[in-house]
Protein backbone atom coordinates (compact mmCIF):
# COMPACT_ATOMS: atom_id res chain seq x y z
CA UNK A 1 0.00 0.00 0.00
CA UNK A 2 1.34 3.54 -1.01
CA UNK A 3 0.55 6.33 1.84
CA UNK A 4 1.01 8.83 -0.77
CA UNK A 5 -2.04 7.15 -3.05
CA UNK A 6 -3.92 6.97 0.71
CA UNK A 7 -3.46 10.28 1.18
CA UNK A 8 -4.24 11.78 -2.30
CA UNK A 9 -7.24 10.07 -2.10
CA UNK A 10 -7.98 11.85 0.90
CA UNK A 11 -7.13 15.46 0.10
CA UNK A 12 -8.94 15.21 -3.43
CA UNK A 13 -11.12 18.02 -2.22
CA UNK A 14 -14.10 18.85 -4.61
CA UNK A 15 -12.04 20.80 -7.47
CA UNK A 16 -14.31 21.75 -10.78
CA UNK A 17 -14.13 19.94 -14.23
CA UNK A 18 -15.07 21.10 -16.89
CA UNK A 19 -16.18 17.97 -19.17
CA UNK A 20 -16.19 18.37 -22.89
CA UNK A 21 -17.25 15.69 -25.11
CA UNK A 22 -20.44 13.45 -26.49
CA UNK A 23 -23.29 13.19 -24.53
CA UNK A 24 -25.21 9.84 -24.70
CA UNK A 25 -27.09 8.06 -22.76
CA UNK A 26 -26.66 3.82 -22.36
CA UNK A 27 -29.75 1.52 -22.24
CA UNK A 28 -29.38 -1.67 -21.03
CA UNK A 29 -32.21 -4.30 -21.98
CA UNK A 30 -31.92 -7.50 -19.07
CA UNK A 31 -33.42 -10.59 -19.51
CA UNK A 32 -32.92 -14.14 -19.12
CA UNK A 33 -31.60 -15.81 -22.99
CA UNK A 34 -33.84 -18.86 -22.92
CA UNK A 35 -34.29 -20.63 -26.43
CA UNK A 36 -34.03 -20.28 -29.76
CA UNK A 37 -37.02 -18.58 -31.40
CA UNK A 38 -39.35 -20.17 -33.86
CA UNK A 39 -39.18 -17.76 -36.70
CA UNK A 40 -35.81 -17.33 -37.06
CA UNK A 41 -32.47 -19.38 -35.68
CA UNK A 42 -31.97 -16.06 -33.51
CA UNK A 43 -31.75 -15.88 -29.48
CA UNK A 44 -35.01 -14.96 -27.82
CA UNK A 45 -34.46 -13.00 -25.16
CA UNK A 46 -37.24 -12.54 -22.15
CA UNK A 47 -36.42 -8.48 -20.76
CA UNK A 48 -36.99 -8.49 -17.50
CA UNK A 49 -35.23 -4.72 -16.60
CA UNK A 50 -34.58 -1.78 -18.33
CA UNK A 51 -31.79 0.63 -16.85
CA UNK A 52 -30.55 4.01 -18.33
CA UNK A 53 -27.23 5.11 -17.40
CA UNK A 54 -25.62 8.47 -18.96
CA UNK A 55 -22.64 7.46 -21.55
CA UNK A 56 -19.50 8.75 -23.22
CA UNK A 57 -18.34 12.48 -22.00
CA UNK A 58 -21.80 12.15 -19.66
CA UNK A 59 -20.17 9.08 -18.35
CA UNK A 60 -17.00 10.75 -17.52
CA UNK A 61 -19.02 12.96 -15.81
CA UNK A 62 -21.25 10.83 -13.52
CA UNK A 63 -17.65 9.26 -12.66
CA UNK A 64 -16.21 12.24 -11.41
CA UNK A 65 -19.85 13.24 -9.26
CA UNK A 66 -19.56 9.92 -7.66
CA UNK A 67 -15.42 10.75 -6.70
CA UNK A 68 -16.73 14.12 -4.97
CA UNK A 69 -15.92 16.80 -7.69
CA UNK A 70 -17.70 19.87 -8.59
CA UNK A 71 -18.55 18.64 -12.53
CA UNK A 72 -19.68 21.10 -15.60
CA UNK A 73 -20.41 19.28 -18.55
CA UNK A 74 -20.20 20.59 -22.49
CA UNK A 75 -21.85 18.80 -25.68
CA UNK A 76 -24.91 18.63 -27.14
CA UNK A 77 -28.12 16.72 -26.90
CA UNK A 78 -31.31 16.60 -29.47
CA UNK A 79 -35.07 18.03 -29.08
CA UNK A 80 -36.13 14.51 -28.35
CA UNK A 81 -37.66 12.10 -25.20
CA UNK A 82 -33.91 10.58 -24.93
CA UNK A 83 -32.36 14.31 -25.00
CA UNK A 84 -34.93 15.04 -21.83
CA UNK A 85 -34.12 12.22 -19.81
CA UNK A 86 -30.15 12.92 -20.26
CA UNK A 87 -30.75 16.25 -18.61
CA UNK A 88 -33.07 15.12 -16.29
CA UNK A 89 -30.85 13.01 -15.32
CA UNK A 90 -27.76 15.37 -15.01
CA UNK A 91 -29.96 17.52 -12.78
CA UNK A 92 -30.17 14.30 -10.85
CA UNK A 93 -27.04 13.84 -10.25
CA UNK A 94 -26.07 17.83 -9.47
CA UNK A 95 -24.00 18.22 -12.99
CA UNK A 96 -23.95 22.19 -14.43
CA UNK A 97 -25.07 21.08 -18.00
CA UNK A 98 -25.52 24.95 -18.92
CA UNK A 99 -22.88 24.34 -21.88
CA UNK A 100 -25.25 21.19 -22.78
CA UNK A 101 -26.54 22.67 -26.37
CA UNK A 102 -29.86 21.20 -27.70
CA UNK A 103 -29.19 20.57 -31.81
CA UNK A 104 -32.35 20.58 -33.54
CA UNK A 105 -30.75 19.09 -36.54
CA UNK A 106 -29.81 15.47 -35.27
CA UNK A 107 -30.85 13.07 -32.88
CA UNK A 108 -29.56 12.41 -29.03
CA UNK A 109 -26.59 9.91 -29.09
CA UNK A 110 -28.01 6.22 -27.33
CA UNK A 111 -26.29 2.90 -27.10
CA UNK A 112 -28.98 0.64 -26.70
CA UNK A 113 -27.39 -2.86 -25.20
CA UNK A 114 -29.30 -6.29 -24.74
CA UNK A 115 -27.58 -8.00 -21.96
CA UNK A 116 -29.03 -12.30 -21.99
CA UNK A 117 -28.33 -14.28 -19.00
CA UNK A 118 -28.09 -18.28 -19.82
CA UNK A 119 -29.75 -20.27 -17.40
CA UNK A 120 -30.25 -17.32 -15.30
CA UNK A 121 -26.52 -16.89 -14.44
CA UNK A 122 -23.64 -14.10 -15.46
CA UNK A 123 -25.20 -11.45 -17.87
CA UNK A 124 -23.74 -11.71 -20.84
CA UNK A 125 -24.14 -8.60 -23.42
CA UNK A 126 -25.84 -9.94 -26.60
CA UNK A 127 -25.76 -6.97 -29.03
CA UNK A 128 -25.78 -3.37 -29.28
CA UNK A 129 -27.78 -0.78 -30.90
CA UNK A 130 -26.48 2.64 -32.05
CA UNK A 131 -29.01 5.54 -32.35
CA UNK A 132 -26.43 8.49 -33.64
CA UNK A 133 -25.57 11.48 -35.66
CA UNK A 134 -21.46 11.83 -36.44
CA UNK A 135 -21.37 14.63 -38.67
CA UNK A 136 -19.33 17.15 -37.42
CA UNK A 137 -21.52 20.32 -34.90
CA UNK A 138 -22.45 23.04 -37.13
CA UNK A 139 -20.63 26.67 -36.81
CA UNK A 140 -23.34 28.42 -34.99
CA UNK A 141 -23.29 25.07 -32.36
CA UNK A 142 -19.60 25.57 -32.04
CA UNK A 143 -19.87 28.83 -30.93
CA UNK A 144 -22.61 28.53 -28.54
CA UNK A 145 -20.61 25.36 -26.93
CA UNK A 146 -17.52 27.45 -27.00
CA UNK A 147 -19.07 30.86 -25.33
CA UNK A 148 -20.81 29.15 -22.83
CA UNK A 149 -17.79 26.95 -21.41
CA UNK A 150 -15.41 29.69 -21.66
CA UNK A 151 -17.47 31.37 -19.51
CA UNK A 152 -17.45 28.46 -17.01
CA UNK A 153 -13.41 28.19 -17.37
CA UNK A 154 -13.30 31.42 -14.87
CA UNK A 155 -13.81 28.79 -11.88
CA UNK A 156 -12.18 25.60 -13.42
CA UNK A 157 -9.62 23.54 -12.56
CA UNK A 158 -9.32 21.33 -15.02
CA UNK A 159 -10.94 20.50 -18.45
CA UNK A 160 -11.25 17.22 -19.46
CA UNK A 161 -12.01 16.31 -23.61
CA UNK A 162 -14.31 13.06 -23.80
CA UNK A 163 -14.40 12.26 -27.79
CA UNK A 164 -15.85 9.67 -28.91
CA UNK A 165 -16.13 10.60 -32.72
CA UNK A 166 -19.73 11.35 -32.65
CA UNK A 167 -19.45 15.19 -33.78
CA UNK A 168 -18.77 17.51 -30.99
CA UNK A 169 -14.98 17.48 -30.68
CA UNK A 170 -14.41 19.53 -33.98
CA UNK A 171 -10.65 20.97 -34.55
CA UNK A 172 -12.42 24.21 -34.04
CA UNK A 173 -14.03 23.57 -31.12
CA UNK A 174 -11.28 22.07 -29.64
CA UNK A 175 -8.69 24.51 -30.64
CA UNK A 176 -11.11 27.44 -29.29
CA UNK A 177 -11.22 25.69 -25.98
CA UNK A 178 -7.60 24.72 -25.67
CA UNK A 179 -6.40 28.10 -26.02
CA UNK A 180 -8.80 29.59 -24.14
CA UNK A 181 -7.62 26.82 -20.86
CA UNK A 182 -3.73 27.70 -21.74
CA UNK A 183 -4.58 31.40 -21.68
CA UNK A 184 -5.45 30.39 -17.91
CA UNK A 185 -3.27 28.23 -16.93
CA UNK A 186 -5.49 25.27 -17.26
CA UNK A 187 -4.39 21.82 -18.20
CA UNK A 188 -6.22 20.12 -20.40
CA UNK A 189 -6.53 16.26 -20.53
CA UNK A 190 -7.93 14.37 -23.76
CA UNK A 191 -8.81 11.29 -24.24
CA UNK A 192 -8.43 10.40 -28.10
CA UNK A 193 -10.61 9.21 -30.67
CA UNK A 194 -9.38 6.24 -32.68
CA UNK A 195 -7.54 7.26 -36.35
CA UNK A 196 -4.57 8.73 -37.56
CA UNK A 197 -5.14 12.52 -37.06
CA UNK A 198 -4.44 13.83 -33.81
CA UNK A 199 -3.49 17.59 -35.19
CA UNK A 200 -6.85 18.99 -33.17
CA UNK A 201 -5.58 17.71 -29.85
CA UNK A 202 -2.50 20.19 -30.17
CA UNK A 203 -1.38 21.95 -27.32
CA UNK A 204 -3.20 19.92 -24.38
CA UNK A 205 -1.74 19.23 -21.40
CA UNK A 206 -1.90 15.37 -22.11
CA UNK A 207 -3.61 12.69 -23.60
CA UNK A 208 -4.37 9.45 -22.80
CA UNK A 209 -4.79 6.85 -25.81
CA UNK A 210 -5.08 2.96 -25.63
CA UNK A 211 -2.59 0.76 -27.30
CA UNK A 212 -4.33 0.99 -30.44
CA UNK A 213 -5.11 4.15 -30.44
CA UNK A 214 -1.78 5.39 -29.95
CA UNK A 215 -0.58 3.11 -32.57
CA UNK A 216 -2.60 4.35 -35.34
CA UNK A 217 -1.94 7.79 -34.02
CA UNK A 218 1.91 7.40 -34.67
CA UNK A 219 2.07 4.85 -37.39
CA UNK A 220 3.45 2.12 -35.12
CA UNK A 221 2.51 -1.50 -33.96
CA UNK A 222 2.59 -1.04 -29.94
CA UNK A 223 3.58 -5.10 -29.38
CA UNK A 224 6.51 -4.32 -26.90
CA UNK A 225 7.67 -1.12 -24.79
CA UNK A 226 10.32 0.05 -26.74
CA UNK A 227 7.79 1.10 -29.52
CA UNK A 228 5.25 2.01 -26.62
CA UNK A 229 8.31 4.87 -25.74
CA UNK A 230 8.96 5.45 -29.32
CA UNK A 231 5.01 6.22 -29.76
CA UNK A 232 4.12 8.13 -26.70
CA UNK A 233 7.76 10.57 -27.25
CA UNK A 234 6.48 10.94 -31.11
CA UNK A 235 2.74 12.17 -29.95
CA UNK A 236 4.34 14.53 -26.87
CA UNK A 237 6.49 16.35 -29.53
CA UNK A 238 4.01 16.53 -32.36
CA UNK A 239 1.03 17.54 -30.12
CA UNK A 240 3.12 19.96 -27.70
CA UNK A 241 2.25 17.99 -24.68
CA UNK A 242 3.69 18.44 -21.49
CA UNK A 243 2.92 14.28 -21.28
CA UNK A 244 1.42 11.57 -23.76
CA UNK A 245 -0.04 8.54 -21.19
CA UNK A 246 -1.01 5.34 -23.22
CA UNK A 247 -3.21 3.16 -21.30
CA UNK A 248 -2.02 -0.50 -22.11
CA UNK A 249 -4.48 -2.76 -20.79
CA UNK A 250 -3.25 -5.63 -18.88
CA UNK A 251 -0.15 -3.77 -18.60
CA UNK A 252 -0.82 -1.10 -17.33
CA UNK A 253 -0.06 2.98 -18.13
CA UNK A 254 3.63 4.76 -20.16
CA UNK A 255 4.30 7.54 -19.23
CA UNK A 256 6.27 9.99 -21.57
CA UNK A 257 7.10 13.63 -20.09
CA UNK A 258 8.47 16.71 -21.81
CA UNK A 259 11.13 16.46 -19.23
CA UNK A 260 12.80 13.34 -20.31
CA UNK A 261 10.82 10.96 -17.92
CA UNK A 262 9.52 8.17 -19.28
CA UNK A 263 7.94 5.06 -16.68
CA UNK A 264 5.76 2.08 -17.24
CA UNK A 265 3.15 1.85 -14.25
CA UNK A 266 2.07 -1.44 -13.75
CA UNK A 267 -1.04 -3.00 -12.93
CA UNK A 268 -1.74 -6.23 -10.78
CA UNK A 269 -4.00 -9.02 -12.07
CA UNK A 270 -7.67 -8.48 -12.02
CA UNK A 271 -10.66 -10.43 -12.37
CA UNK A 272 -12.19 -8.78 -15.74
CA UNK A 273 -15.65 -8.84 -16.02
CA UNK A 274 -16.69 -5.76 -18.58
CA UNK A 275 -13.90 -3.34 -19.50
CA UNK A 276 -16.63 -0.90 -20.73
CA UNK A 277 -15.90 2.23 -18.92
CA UNK A 278 -12.50 1.52 -18.19
CA UNK A 279 -11.30 4.51 -20.05
CA UNK A 280 -13.72 7.43 -18.53
CA UNK A 281 -12.63 5.77 -15.28
CA UNK A 282 -8.71 6.16 -15.84
CA UNK A 283 -9.75 9.76 -17.27
CA UNK A 284 -11.96 11.08 -14.34
CA UNK A 285 -9.36 9.77 -11.96
CA UNK A 286 -6.80 11.20 -13.91
CA UNK A 287 -8.25 14.56 -14.25
CA UNK A 288 -9.62 14.49 -10.70
CA UNK A 289 -6.05 14.10 -9.18
CA UNK A 290 -4.50 16.59 -11.44
CA UNK A 291 -6.99 19.03 -10.34
CA UNK A 292 -5.79 18.56 -6.72
CA UNK A 293 -2.88 19.07 -6.96
CA UNK A 294 -0.97 15.49 -7.88
CA UNK A 295 2.20 14.78 -9.69
CA UNK A 296 1.38 13.31 -13.22
CA UNK A 297 2.82 9.86 -11.48
CA UNK A 298 0.88 9.46 -8.73
CA UNK A 299 -2.29 10.55 -10.53
CA UNK A 300 -1.23 7.58 -12.85
CA UNK A 301 -0.95 5.30 -10.34
CA UNK A 302 -4.45 6.32 -8.56
CA UNK A 303 -5.92 6.08 -12.29
CA UNK A 304 -4.55 2.63 -12.81
CA UNK A 305 -6.16 1.36 -9.32
CA UNK A 306 -9.35 2.99 -10.28
CA UNK A 307 -9.52 1.35 -13.99
CA UNK A 308 -8.82 -2.23 -11.99
CA UNK A 309 -11.70 -1.35 -10.10
CA UNK A 310 -13.75 -0.53 -13.33
CA UNK A 311 -12.85 -3.20 -14.97
CA UNK A 312 -14.58 -5.64 -12.30
CA UNK A 313 -17.91 -4.33 -12.22
CA UNK A 314 -20.57 -4.50 -15.82
CA UNK A 315 -21.09 -1.99 -17.80
CA UNK A 316 -20.40 1.65 -17.21
CA UNK A 317 -20.33 1.72 -13.15
CA UNK A 318 -19.06 4.26 -10.88
CA UNK A 319 -16.32 4.00 -8.59
CA UNK A 320 -16.10 5.70 -4.93
CA UNK A 321 -13.44 7.12 -3.13
CA UNK A 322 -13.79 5.05 -0.22
CA UNK A 323 -14.01 1.49 -2.74
CA UNK A 324 -10.04 2.88 -3.83
CA UNK A 325 -9.17 3.54 -0.21
CA UNK A 326 -10.32 0.18 0.69
CA UNK A 327 -8.34 -1.29 -2.75
CA UNK A 328 -5.76 0.29 -1.89
CA UNK A 329 -5.33 -0.97 2.29
CA UNK A 330 -6.51 -4.13 1.28
CA UNK A 331 -4.93 -5.25 -1.97
CA UNK A 332 -7.27 -7.75 -3.52
CA UNK A 333 -9.78 -7.99 -1.06
CA UNK A 334 -7.13 -10.67 0.14
CA UNK A 335 -4.81 -11.24 3.42
CA UNK A 336 -1.96 -8.94 2.93
CA UNK A 337 1.30 -10.66 2.42
CA UNK A 338 3.08 -11.88 5.74
CA UNK A 339 5.85 -10.14 5.42
CA UNK A 340 3.71 -6.81 5.40
CA UNK A 341 1.64 -8.01 8.53
CA UNK A 342 4.70 -7.56 11.04
CA UNK A 343 5.18 -3.73 11.94
CA UNK A 344 7.30 -2.16 14.54
CA UNK A 345 4.54 0.26 16.92
CA UNK A 346 4.93 3.63 15.14
CA UNK A 347 4.04 2.40 11.31
CA UNK A 348 1.08 0.19 12.73
CA UNK A 349 -0.17 3.85 14.48
CA UNK A 350 0.15 5.12 11.07
CA UNK A 351 -1.63 2.05 9.57
CA UNK A 352 -4.84 2.35 11.93
CA UNK A 353 -5.09 5.83 11.60
CA UNK A 354 -5.84 5.14 8.08
CA UNK A 355 -8.24 2.37 8.47
CA UNK A 356 -9.81 4.61 11.36
CA UNK A 357 -10.53 6.91 8.59
CA UNK A 358 -12.22 4.14 6.83
CA UNK A 359 -14.78 3.80 9.67
CA UNK A 360 -12.51 -0.10 10.75
CA UNK A 361 -12.99 -0.71 14.24
CA UNK A 362 -9.74 -2.11 15.46
CA UNK A 363 -9.57 -5.73 17.04
CA UNK A 364 -6.55 -6.58 19.64
CA UNK A 365 -5.12 -9.50 21.48
CA UNK A 366 -2.11 -10.93 22.96
CA UNK A 367 -0.11 -13.38 24.12
CA UNK A 368 3.31 -15.91 23.14
CA UNK A 369 1.91 -18.09 20.64
CA UNK A 370 4.54 -20.19 20.51
CA UNK A 371 3.28 -23.28 19.21
CA UNK A 372 0.64 -22.63 17.06
CA UNK A 373 -2.51 -25.50 17.44
CA UNK A 374 -5.97 -25.44 17.16
CA UNK A 375 -7.31 -23.34 20.27
CA UNK A 376 -5.29 -20.53 19.09
CA UNK A 377 -6.73 -20.50 15.67
CA UNK A 378 -10.21 -20.82 16.68
CA UNK A 379 -9.55 -18.14 19.10
CA UNK A 380 -7.68 -15.54 16.80
CA UNK A 381 -11.10 -16.35 14.14
CA UNK A 382 -13.58 -15.35 17.26
CA UNK A 383 -11.25 -12.09 17.88
CA UNK A 384 -11.03 -11.29 14.69
CA UNK A 385 -15.00 -11.17 14.33
CA UNK A 386 -15.47 -8.52 17.23
CA UNK A 387 -14.26 -5.85 14.66
CA UNK A 388 -12.69 -4.97 10.98
CA UNK A 389 -9.02 -5.70 11.59
CA UNK A 390 -7.02 -7.74 13.94
CA UNK A 391 -3.74 -6.80 15.44
CA UNK A 392 -1.54 -9.25 17.52
CA UNK A 393 0.82 -8.31 20.18
CA UNK A 394 3.58 -10.99 20.28
CA UNK A 395 5.66 -11.39 23.05
CA UNK A 396 9.33 -10.74 22.16
CA UNK A 397 11.51 -13.97 23.14
CA UNK A 398 13.13 -11.91 26.58
CA UNK A 399 9.55 -11.34 27.40
CA UNK A 400 8.23 -14.76 27.18
CA UNK A 401 11.02 -16.22 28.66
CA UNK A 402 10.39 -13.80 31.69
CA UNK A 403 6.42 -15.50 31.50
CA UNK A 404 7.29 -18.95 30.62
CA UNK A 405 11.22 -19.89 31.51
CA UNK A 406 14.58 -20.12 30.26
CA UNK A 407 13.51 -23.47 27.99
CA UNK A 408 10.97 -21.13 26.33
CA UNK A 409 10.07 -19.87 23.86
CA UNK A 410 10.70 -23.66 21.31
CA UNK A 411 10.28 -21.47 18.10
CA UNK A 412 11.85 -17.73 17.76
CA UNK A 413 10.46 -14.91 17.07
CA UNK A 414 11.07 -14.74 13.93
CA UNK A 415 9.23 -18.24 13.05
CA UNK A 416 6.32 -17.12 15.22
CA UNK A 417 5.70 -13.63 13.69
CA UNK A 418 5.49 -15.63 9.90
CA UNK A 419 3.25 -18.26 11.14
CA UNK A 420 1.12 -15.91 12.77
CA UNK A 421 1.15 -13.44 10.15
CA UNK A 422 0.15 -16.42 7.86
CA UNK A 423 -3.31 -16.71 9.19
CA UNK A 424 -6.46 -15.11 7.34
CA UNK A 425 -7.64 -13.95 10.72
CA UNK A 426 -4.65 -11.73 11.36
CA UNK A 427 -3.99 -8.09 9.89
CA UNK A 428 -0.96 -7.21 11.73
CA UNK A 429 1.24 -8.43 14.05
CA UNK A 430 3.47 -5.90 16.62
CA UNK A 431 6.05 -7.41 19.27
CA UNK A 432 6.71 -5.88 22.65
CA UNK A 433 9.51 -6.31 25.03
CA UNK A 434 7.61 -5.55 28.49
CA UNK A 435 5.94 -8.30 30.40
CA UNK A 436 2.61 -7.12 29.16
CA UNK A 437 1.14 -5.42 26.21
CA UNK A 438 -0.55 -2.28 28.62
CA UNK A 439 1.90 0.44 26.17
CA UNK A 440 0.93 -1.14 22.51
CA UNK A 441 -2.83 -0.69 24.16
CA UNK A 442 -2.54 3.04 24.76
CA UNK A 443 -0.49 3.57 22.01
CA UNK A 444 -2.80 2.05 19.66
CA UNK A 445 -6.23 2.37 21.43
CA UNK A 446 -8.38 -0.36 20.33
CA UNK A 447 -11.71 -0.50 19.83
CA UNK A 448 -12.30 -4.01 20.95
CA UNK A 449 -9.47 -5.89 23.54
CA UNK A 450 -10.15 -9.49 24.12
CA UNK A 451 -8.56 -12.26 26.23
CA UNK A 452 -9.41 -15.63 26.73
CA UNK A 453 -12.12 -16.36 28.83
CA UNK A 454 -10.30 -18.18 31.38
CA UNK A 455 -9.62 -14.57 32.51
CA UNK A 456 -12.01 -12.40 34.12
CA UNK A 457 -12.22 -8.62 32.75
CA UNK A 458 -10.83 -7.39 35.94
CA UNK A 459 -7.82 -9.36 35.46
CA UNK A 460 -7.10 -8.80 31.54
CA UNK A 461 -4.71 -6.02 30.83
CA UNK A 462 -6.06 -2.68 29.69
CA UNK A 463 -9.99 -3.66 29.38
CA UNK A 464 -10.73 -0.92 32.53
CA UNK A 465 -8.51 1.93 29.89
CA UNK A 466 -10.26 0.49 26.68
CA UNK A 467 -13.68 0.67 28.78
CA UNK A 468 -12.56 4.53 30.02
CA UNK A 469 -12.83 5.50 25.98
CA UNK A 470 -16.14 3.78 25.07
CA UNK A 471 -13.71 0.35 23.51
CA UNK A 472 -15.35 -3.23 24.76
CA UNK A 473 -13.55 -5.96 26.46
CA UNK A 474 -14.64 -9.13 24.90
CA UNK A 475 -13.57 -12.78 26.53
CA UNK A 476 -12.90 -15.40 23.85
CA UNK A 477 -14.42 -19.59 24.15
CA UNK A 478 -11.78 -21.54 25.89
CA UNK A 479 -11.55 -24.75 23.48
CA UNK A 480 -10.83 -27.89 26.38
CA UNK A 481 -8.24 -29.98 25.26
CA UNK A 482 -5.58 -27.49 23.72
CA UNK A 483 -2.60 -26.52 25.63
CA UNK A 484 0.77 -25.35 24.34
CA UNK A 485 2.41 -26.71 27.30
CA UNK A 486 1.10 -30.30 26.96
CA UNK A 487 1.77 -30.29 23.46
CA UNK A 488 5.20 -29.91 24.20
CA UNK A 489 5.30 -31.85 26.83
CA UNK A 490 3.86 -34.72 24.79
CA UNK A 491 6.50 -33.98 21.45
CA UNK A 492 9.34 -34.15 24.42
CA UNK A 493 8.11 -37.81 25.36
CA UNK A 494 7.29 -39.23 21.96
Amino acid sequence: MSKELVDLVQNLGAPRVLVVGDVMMDRYVWGDAERISQEAPVILLRADRREERLGGASSVATMLRALGAKVMLAGIVGNDHDGGRIRQMLTDLCIDHEAVITDLARPSTVKERYVGRAQHRHPQQMIRVDYEDRRPISETICEQITTVAQHLMKTTDIVLISDYDKGVCTPALLSALISAARARGIKVIADPIRGHDYRRYHGCSAITPNRLEAGLASNRVLNDMNEVWLAAQDLQEKLDLDAAIITLDKDGMALKHRDGRAKHFRTRPRHVYDITGAGDMVMSVLGLALASGADYELAIQLANIAGGLEVEKIGVATVTREEILCDLLQPGHTAAPSSNKVLALEPLVQELDYRRRLGQRIVFTNGCFDVLHAGHVQYLQEARAQGDLLVVGLNSDASVRALKGMSRPVQALAARSLVLASLQAVDFVTVFEEATPMQVIQTIRPDVLVKGSDYSKDEVVGSQFVESYGGRCHLATLHQGHSTTNLIDRMRAA
